[in-house]
């Protein structure tokens, strides 16, 4: 198969029958419809619709509970507005939640 419509790892689990995906062949595949899982898995330029891996999120900082926007590939470490704790620590991709924090990504 051409490296575009392989398949993923057989440990993602089908969205009809909720088993593994080793069962699926390339002809039960439709191309212009694929599983979302399949389409996640595919580089961001190769999929159906070109879509980035990165988004904006909102974090709430453990400490005074005030919430930052912030991006998810941030390449640098992120500070709390008000109470300057480290909410987020830049790694080779993205960025590394302090434990304690919790995050949502912000909808258009």
């Amino acid at each position: 198969a051409p490296p575009c419509l392989r398949l993923p790892a057989a440990s993602l689990p089908c969205t009809l029958c909720g088993a593994d995906m080793a069962h699926i062949s390339m002809g039960d595949i439709d191309l212009l419809h694929p599983p979302r899982e399949l389409e996640h898995r595919r580089h961001k330029l190769k999929r159906l619709v070109q879509s980035p891996n990165s988004f904006f999120m909102d974090v709430k900082c453990p400490g005074c509970f005030s919430i930052t926007t912030v991006f998810s590939h941030a390449q640098t470490v992120v500070l709390c507005g008000s109470c300057s704790t480290v909410l987020c620590q830049p790694t080779g991709g993205k960025a590394r939640l302090t434990e304690g924090c919790s995050f949502r990504k912000k909808v258009e």
